[in-house]
Parts: C-alpha cells; sequence; structure tokens
C-alpha cells in the first residue's frame, strides 16, 4: 500500500478552496511590499514541513514571515522581535478569515493593505465579500501537507539534474500549484495574456523565456481531481502527439498540457519513480521538439 495520501476532492474541495483563497492573501501581501524580482518568483510560497511559508517581508526595522501552517491548521506569524501570533482555520468564511489577517497584522504595527481582488479565479469575489460557507476539514489538510511533502523531494531531485536557469520548487497561489520550472535560454513570443484579475505584463515578464514547466496541482477554488502537468511555452511542433511515461499520461489539449492523475501515481508500486519518468519524458519531448541546447543545460545530480 503507497505510503501517499490519498485525495479526494468529494470531501477535500471545500478546505483546499479555502486554502488558496488565503494562500492569495499571504501572496499579495509580498506583492505588495517585496521588490519585485523577475519572473514574479519573489511572490511564490515555499513548502516546509509544516505547510506553505512565504519568505520574509521588511517592516521597518523588523521583519517578518506568514506560513500557512497545516499542523496547527492556522495562517502563523513569526516577527523578528520574537512576537508570535496565529489565525486558526476554525470554519470561518474567507472573508471573516481575510478580516482576522488584517487585523493580526495591526496588532503588530505591520502594513495590512493589499489587493483585495483574487487573481486567476474568472467571477471571483473580493476577499471581504466572500461570506460563502467553503468550511475547513483538519484531516483533508493534514493530507495535503502529506501528499506535498511527498511530492517535494522527487521535484527537487528532477530539478537537481539541470544545470542551466530554472526555478525553485515553489508555490503558486494564483493557480495554487507546486511548479518547477526549466529555461532553455532562448526569448519566446508574447505571451497572449487574458488571465482574469493578472495584468497581461506580468505574465509576458513570467513567460520572457522558452520554458518547460511541471507542476502538481491538488484543486483549489476550481474543485478538480488532483493532477500532476507539464507544458512547454512557446508549445513546440510535435510536442502535445509525442508519446510519455507512465501509460496513464496524456494531452489533455483544454489545458493545453500533458497530466497525470495524482491517484495514478499514488496506486502506483513506485509512485516516485513514475513521477520521475512523468517529469523527465514530458520534458524531454518539450526540449528535444525545441532544439534545446541538452548537452549545455543539464547534468547528472552529484551529492553534496
Amino acid at each position: 500500500m503507497s505510503d501517499w495520501p490519498e485525495l479526494d476532492v468529494r470531501c477535500d474541495a471545500a478546505t483546499f478552496a479555502t486554502l488558496h483563497l488565503v494562500s492569495q492573501m499571504l501572496g499579495k501581501l509580498r506583492v505588495a511590499y517585496a521588490p519585485w524580482v523577475n519572473h514574479g518568483w519573489h511572490v511564490t510560497l515555499h513548502p516546509t514541513a509544516y505547510g506553505l511559508e512565504a519568505p520574509p517581508i521588511a517592516a521597518g526595522e523588523r521583519a517578518y514571515a506568514l506560513a500557512i501552517d497545516l499542523c496547527r491548521h492556522a495562517v502563523t506569524l513569526a516577527i523578528s522581535d520574537g512576537s508570535r501570533d496565529q489565525v486558526a482555520f476554525d470554519g470561518q468564511t474567507v472573508a471573516e478569515l481575510h478580516r482576522d489577517l488584517i487585523a493580526m497584522l495591526d496588532r503588530h504595527g505591520i502594513p495590512s493593505r493589499f489587493n483585495g481582488k483574487p487573481s486567476e479565479i474568472a467571477d471571483a469575489k473580493r476577499f471581504a465579500d466572500d461570506h460563502e460557507a467553503r468550511g475547513y476539514d483538519r484531516d483533508s489538510a493534514t493530507r495535503l501537507l502529506g501528499a506535498l511533502n511527498a511530492v517535494v523531494p522527487v521535484f527537487e531531485k528532477f530539478r537537481a539534474g539541470f544545470s542551466g536557469k530554472a526555478s525553485p520548487v515553489h508555490f503558486f497561489w494564483g493557480g495554487f500549484d507546486l511548479a518547477v520550472t526549466r529555461f532553455s535560454g532562448r526569448e519566446a513570443p508574447p505571451h497572449p495574456g487574458g488571465i482574469p484579475n493578472m495584468p497581461d505584463r506580468i505574465m509576458r515578464e513570467a513567460y520572457s523565456h522558452e520554458v518547460s514547466s511541471a507542476g502538481f496541482w491538488p484543486g483549489g477554488v476550481t474543485a478538480a481531481a488532483p493532477i500532476f502537468y507539464s507544458y512547454a511555452y512557446p508549445d513546440p511542433d510535435g510536442f502535445r502527439d509525442t508519446p510519455v511515461e507512465p501509460a496513464a499520461a496524456r494531452f489533455d489539449k483544454d489545458l493545453g498540457e500533458f497530466i497525470l492523475p495524482y491517484a495514478e501515481v499514488r496506486a502506483a508500486a513506485d509512485p516516485e519513480g513514475t513521477l520521475m519518468r512523468f517529469l523527465q519524458s514530458t520534458y524531454d519531448a518539450a526540449a528535444n521538439h525545441a532544439h534545446w541546447d541538452r548537452k549545455a543545460l543539464e547534468r547528472e545530480p552529484v551529492a553534496p
């Protein structure tokens, strides 16, 4: 039996939707108060042993860090002066969580203004106006943490096989997905944009150069079965029709990417090896069809 936890959209969707929207609040604080870094990498969250953490933000002579702690089931605040605080997930609405997060920051004299409209979600209500009773189930959150802790080491091993420019293994709160991206070094055509509540200039900077990107999407505001994905931008001729591994993987024309159900990986005799074959074979398809200089960009992972 696999050690990877089961994820089931039927019982996890409400919790993942709540976490998705709260993760956006943390990310938008980084947008508001941290210097802009190329590709927007400074605003992503980082997986930890206990959840997802935003990098520290300067606030005058102090610095603070916010995290979604899936062990404590709370948004936690750590300040460089030693102060600690949290907002617990106790079944509040998104509006209440938004209110309580701002109140926590205000209590500690930390700037609390940020963009109040969710990104990458069509027809989304502002956080302050979202009174829908979504719910939060601790078991769902615990299993999500278990899935992230199983997936991240595989992504990190995959990331280690590339010596060219590549992103860290990080978590994008816009789509609520873990991702790692490799770059060919060549410029790409301007991204068409059109993402809800996302300036086109942001997307064009994110995709300024050719990429092969892979990730894990557990679901979020959009309730769906968890998947692994892999895509290329721009999409090279022949990429979509390339056979990839394992057999359960396929190209989804609506999403424009290869997908592999999380459930298929979890059920495999070797989940880690199955996921690695998906990551490697889809990258192979992108790099080969786009004629990347693979000899210059790749390496064998080495011991420290």
